[in-house]
């Protein structure tokens, strides 16, 4: 499938201003920013398994599309939310438990990049992601 695969960031755009809005601190935000981030797909029909390993931590999750399903951001933000496949897009709208806010996360193949896009209560950021 299209998203299958590990795929490394190269680069973010707005994105310590994403983390300001979530109500990440500064200290969080600045390591945040330099992650490292490591995320493998293997999607098998409308079934993904998900490893993210970064500086900070490592995470295997699995979803169904159209499934809710809870997840914690590597802050400790826990949200419950749903990933939908719209053509070759994955879109994903999770609320936080702890304030009721939708967070939106759109994930697109781009050429040979993976774009991870973020929008939380009107400030967007892109994280831009190389295959490895």
């Amino acid at each position: 499938m299209t998203f299958n695969g590990t795929w490394k960031v190269d680069h973010s755009d707005n994105y310590e201003k994403f983390m300001e809005q979530m109500g990440i601190n500064l200290v969080k935000r600045k390591l945040a920013a330099h992650d490292n981030l490591k995320i493998t797909l293997e999607q098998t029909g409308d079934k993904f398994h998900v490893k993210e390993v970064s500086a900070f931590r490592t995470l295997e999750l699995d979803f169904t599309l159209g499934v809710t399903f809870e997840y914690s951001l590597a802050d400790g933000t826990e949200l419950s939310g749903t990933w939908v496949m719209e053509g070759e897009t994955l879109k994903g709208s999770f609320t936080r438990k702890d304030n009721g806010k939708v967070l939106t996360t759109i994930r697109q193949i781009v050429g040979d990049e993976l774009i991870q896009s973020y929008s939380y209560e009107g400030v967007d950021a892109k994280r831009i992601f190389k295959r490895s």
